[in-house]
């Protein structure tokens, strides 16, 4: 096998094996959860992942010597946050929908289907 191809093969399996269960796919996992659009989660993770391994085979160590690594891991975790808190909302406004139909014993489906329920549950609008 040519020195090409080793390269290749041992780079790929490192970061195959170093990326799974990792904060990318955990992060990919989730956003792809809260939509029925897996397909472009997945080329949008796609795309950044290979855009930031391009940045990190060209740059190397130049990036660290040109931005402060404190600040890397900042922007980092500013943007993990922001992920969080958005995922969070997303749950806390989808809750009451789902508590309520608890309280009438059925599912509440859009655009009116389904059973409805009596006048003394529908809370005030």
């Amino acid at each position: 096998m040519s020195p090409e191809l080793l390269l290749l093969g041992s780079t790929f399996s490192t970061v195959f094996l170093a990326e799974l269960g990792d904060k990318t796919q955990l992060a990919t996992m989730a956003l792809s959860g809260s939509t029925d659009r897996p397909m472009l989660v997945f080329v949008g993770s796609a795309s950044a992942l290979v855009l930031a391994s391009l940045v990190g085979a060209l740059a190397g160590g130049s990036l660290a010597q040109l931005v402060p690594t404190d600040l890397l891991q900042l922007l980092a975790a500013a943007g993990f946050v922001v992920i969080g808190l958005r995922l969070l909302l997303g749950a806390v406004r989808a809750e009451p929908a789902a508590a309520y139909s608890e309280v009438i014993g059925g599912e509440t489906e859009p655009h009116g289907g389904g059973r409805s329920a009596p006048a003394s549950q529908v809370p005030p609008a």
